[in-house]
């Protein structure tokens, strides 16, 4: 059954497009609260309905480097912007500073958006900020978003899962809080637990992961594929093997952020690459 166009709640008449979400009853952003919104791996267009609407309705943004800024151009024009990326080997502030400065907005009665890339709970730190905000009294709602390790790969014709290749697919990180390879990660287990392993931030330490998966038996001809901004017009993909991996990246230097697939999902990539260069025009995705 199909329904027909809706009502806008200010005058009533028929309304086409996006604007037939205008009278839609949208949760409500309130003063002193913080949301947690995932604005997906890169392309605006893959943001959620939520996510846009917490972008008109907050007070500021505490916005992640990974946030595309085509993203923030929607932000409503007298939002304040407040950037709080976290970057490997660069200056930045503590994950501790940052949950502090979401309570002190909240706490004057902000309506504080705090936007992340991809979903907030997959190695961004969100259940962390959500921990200090709950033990602070801070109301707070969490809005997932696509995660680069599954929209990332659709973007390079690649499934996470398929029946004829994995029904498991694993996703880690690729370095500690120091930027080192996770020390109390069971590589020799991981090696053989799933036919797919996405992995993100690891490209500076692949030679070192890829050293210690061969060691727990994983093949050494496996294919490793390289997304490099993942939905975005200067999306890279490169491809090498689990025994190549390292001379690959020091020869290579691939672009950051990335996502590393080991396993055979990858042989889907010639059939189902259909991210070309005529629909990369196209900035929103």
């Amino acid at each position: 059954m199909t329904r027909g166009p809706t009502k806008t709640a200010e005058d009533g008449r028929e309304a086409k497009g996006f604007a037939r979400l205008d009278a839609e009853a949208f949760p409500a952003f309130e003063p002193g609260a913080v949301w947690l919104v995932g604005a997906g791996p890169g392309a605006p267009g893959l943001m959620s309905l939520l996510c846009y609407h917490a972008m008109q309705a907050c007070d500021v943004v505490v916005y992640d480097a990974l946030v595309n800024p085509d993203i923030l151009r929607w932000v409503r024009a007298d939002v304040e912007l407040e950037y709080a990326g976290k970057r490997g080997g660069r200056p930045s502030p503590t994950q501790r500073d940052i949950s502090l400065r979401l309570i002190e907005l909240a706490r004057a009665g902000k309506r504080v958006l705090r936007l992340k890339g991809g979903d907030p709970f997959m190695f961004g730190r969100g259940g962390e900020e959500c921990q200090h905000l709950a033990q602070a009294g801070v109301v707070f709602r969490i809005v997932p978003g696509i995660t680069a390790g599954v929209g990332g790969l659709a973007y390079a014709g690649i499934p996470a899962t398929h029946r004829d290749t994995n029904h498991a697919v694993m996703f880690l990180t690729g370095h500690d809080a120091s930027g080192k390879m996770p020390a109390n990660v069971n590589w020799a287990a991981v090696a053989t637990a799933s036919p797919v392993i996405v992995m993100y931030m690891a490209v500076k330490n692949l030679a070192e992961i890829a050293a210690a998966l061969m060691a727990g038996g994983r093949p050494t001809g496996d294919p490793v594929t390289i997304i490099s901004n993942a939905s975005l017009p200067q999306q890279l993909v490169q491809t090498t093997t689990l025994a190549a991996a390292g001379a690959f990246v020091r020869e290579h230097d691939p672009p950051t952020p990335a996502i590393v697939v080991v396993g055979p999902a990858a042989d889907w990539r010639s059939l189902l690459d259909w991210y070309g260069p005529d629909l990369r025009e196209n900035r929103i995705g």
